[in-house]
């Protein structure tokens, strides 16, 4: 019987992580201290976050080697396996052949648990003895508890409101792991009591949640704030999910057309994007590459290029990204870990260079899809993963309609097992579509009208360097 998946042994986890930032035509705008509207003091972040990941945040060195203590946590995981669709393919009556790499194998159940074993290795290297963080989803909050307890650390993890509400078993999961889970916000900080007394029944949003985690870590001894996606240190720890599916690929003799996946913050999406990237980027191929992103929070597809925090707080450095505005809250939609504010630096500068393909999908499309593949592959979607499963199965019906054999793969980057209660309003018509108003978008972006622009930084810095 012909095998589906491609396995490859321990000794392939990569040793070194890929920094694509060596090889962009064009350099990333720094963070921008609010005050001076100058490049950041990288002693400020190290307030924040562990010293080595501020380090590898504005690296231009290629390859960072991945610490032997990570890759034996990573180990208990990885590699991943990469299947091939064909069931899939057969209900969709395409030419195309279609590919996934399956990171719900994880322990926390995505792909998030990469980069939290990397940061809680980091943190606790540098006599660290607590993290605190945030959650969408629920995703990346298991993921840091549980990488917290490999490593020692104790874990305060803000979970956004709905989604405390919404998937109770995440919650229990992160516990059981050891972490100390409130929702947020929360009367545990300031900005979560200033938020209550504004708004005491708010779902909640990433941006609250990382307001939250950031002022609990720097007025806590011994704790650092980590963080589970936007950033460039948190997408170049992923790539070891494309540096896997390169060498799985070469082993079913195929090379990807079309490279997929899910996008808020941009790890998942760039952490098996950019090693394939890469080739396009030094050597020209002509893979495109499709960021998938909800409706409810259109960030990349219908938000402007600006610079803007991060958090609703103001606590970070001012971030060049597309962006709905630091007050933006999203609608209840179930793919929580796609309702950040902003995309990651990363993923924006490189759309704005031209190479990035975006898409926007409201739930109902997406559930759609999610409960399709669930019943061709066995496998049930998480909400997030299934944005970038509709736009493979999009990309799949136009072969079909020109008749080309594309090689089309994407993230699968959770599973929905944690996430069944959404499927249930799915599955029973309870389930709403939602496309964000026009008038919210300018309502929310009026409110970082103030905030320098990037052309302004970037001349500047140009006249600087003069």
């Amino acid at each position: 019987m012909e095998r589906y998946k491609y396995i490859l042994d321990e000794s392939a986890i990569p040793t070194h992580w890929y920094n694509v930032q060596a090889d962009l035509p064009q350099p990333l705008l720094p963070p921008i201290d609010p005050a001076t509207k100058m490049p950041v003091d990288l002693a400020k972040m190290t307030a924040i976050f562990p010293a080595e990941c501020v380090a590898q945040e504005v690296s231009s060195e290629r390859w960072i080697e991945i610490p032997d203590e990570v890759r034996d946590k990573l180990a208990i995981w990885r590699p991943t396996p990469l299947h091939r669709a064909r069931r899939l393919e057969k209900v969709l009556d395409t030419p195309a052949r279609i590919y996934y790499k399956y990171e719900g194998v994880s322990p926390a159940g995505s792909h998030k648990l990469n980069t939290a074993v990397a940061q809680a290795y980091y943190l606790k290297k540098e006599g660290g003895t607590r993290c605190t963080t945030e959650t969408g989803a629920g995703q990346w909050g298991s993921s840091m508890a549980m990488a917290a307890k490999l490593f020692g650390l104790a874990c305060q993890v803000y979970m956004v409101r709905i989604s405390y509400d919404q998937k109770p078993y995440r919650r229990i999961l992160m516990e059981t792991w050891g972490a100390k889970v409130d929702a947020s916000p929360s009367p545990l900080t300031a900005a979560g009591r200033a938020i209550l007394a504004k708004d005491p029944d708010t779902p909640g949003s990433l941006s609250m949640a990382i307001a939250e985690g950031m002022e609990d870590a720097l007025n806590t001894k011994g704790s650092k704030y980590l963080l589970g996606s936007l950033l460039n240190h948190v997408i170049m720890h992923q790539t070891v999910i494309g540096q896997e599916a390169r060498k799985q690929m070469e082993m079913a003799g195929d090379y990807p057309d079309i490279i997929i996946g899910c996008c808020a913050g941009g790890s998942s999406f760039g952490g098996l994007a950019f090693p394939f990237l890469r080739d396009r980027l030094v050597n020209g191929a002509k893979t495109r590459f499709m960021p998938v992103e909800p409706t409810a929070c259109p960030s990349l597809t219908r938000g402007e290029f600006r610079y803007d925090y991060g958090d609703s707080n103001k606590l970070t450095p001012l971030i060049p990204m597309h962006t709905l505005g630091h007050t933006f809250i999203p609608a209840k939609i179930h793919a929580g870990g796609l309702r950040h504010h902003g995309m990651g630096p990363l993923i924006s500068h490189l759309y704005n260079l031209g190479h990035m393909e975006p898409r926007a999908y409201n739930q109902m499309k997406v559930f759609e899809s999610a409960r399709l593949f669930a019943q061709c592959e066995g496998f049930i979607p998480a909400p997030e993963s299934a944005h970038g499963l509709r736009a493979a199965i999009d990309e799949a019906l136009r072969c079909k309609a020109a008749g080309r054999a594309e090689v089309i793969l994407f993230n699968m980057s959770g599973h929905g097992l944690f996430d069944l209660s959404a499927y249930d309003e799915f599955n029973n018509g309870r389930m709403q579509p939602y496309d964000l108003p026009e008038e919210e978008i300018r309502r929310t972006l009026k409110d970082i009208e103030s905030q320098p622009r990037t052309e302004e930084i970037a001349a500047a810095l140009a006249g600087m360097s003069k």
